[in-house]
C-alpha cells in the first residue's frame, strides 16, 4: 500500500470493530447475569469479585466501545491487551483441557491483534484521525 491507501483505507475500522465486538458483546452478556459473572470470578480464587465484576463490565463495554469508534484507540487497545492476558491467565490457564486451551490461545490471540493497534494506531475512519487531521489544519 503507498501513503495514501494507508491513511484512506477503512481496513483498519473494520479491524477494530471485529476486535471490540467480542468485548461488547462479553460486557452487555456480564451485566445480563451478575450473580452468575460473580461467582465464576469467585470460583477462579479471584478476590473481590464484586469490585472485580465491575471492572470487567466497565473494561470490556466502555474499553470495546472506545476502540470500535477509534478514540484514544492506542491506549485502549493497550489496556485491552492487558486484559486480555490477564483474564487468559487467570481464567483459561487449565491447558489439559482442550477448551480452556483454545480460550487461553483466543486471549492471546485478541492481544496479538491489539497490539498492532497500538503500534499502528486507529487508521482512517477514527475520532483519533479526525483529531489529528483538526489539529494538522488549525497548525498550518
Amino acid at each position: 500500500m503507498n501513503t495514501t491507501q494507508t491513511t484512506t483505507s477503512v481496513i483498519p475500522a473494520i479491524g477494530r470493530v471485529l476486535l471490540a465486538a467480542i468485548f461488547v458483546i462479553s460486557g452487555f452478556g456480564k451485566l445480563a447475569a451478575p450473580a452468575g459473572t460473580i461467582g465464576y470470578i469467585e470460583s477462579a480464587g479471584l478476590p473481590f469479585a464484586t469490585v472485580a465484576f465491575a471492572i470487567a463490565v466497565a473494561v470490556e463495554l466502555g474499553g470495546g466501545i472506545l476502540l470500535a469508534i477509534g478514540y484514544k484507540t492506542r491506549i485502549v487497545a493497550a489496556v485491552l491487551a492487558a486484559f486480555s492476558i490477564v483474564t487468559a491467565l487467570a481464567f483459561h490457564s487449565a491447558i489439559g483441557d482442550q477448551n480452556q486451551f483454545i480460550n487461553l490461545m483466543k486471549n492471546f490471540a485478541m492481544a496479538g491483534g491489539l497490539l498492532q493497534v497500538v503500534a499502528f494506531g486507529a487508521g482512517a475512519y477514527s475520532i483519533d484521525q479526525r483529531g489529528s487531521r483538526s489539529a494538522s489544519r488549525r497548525a498550518a
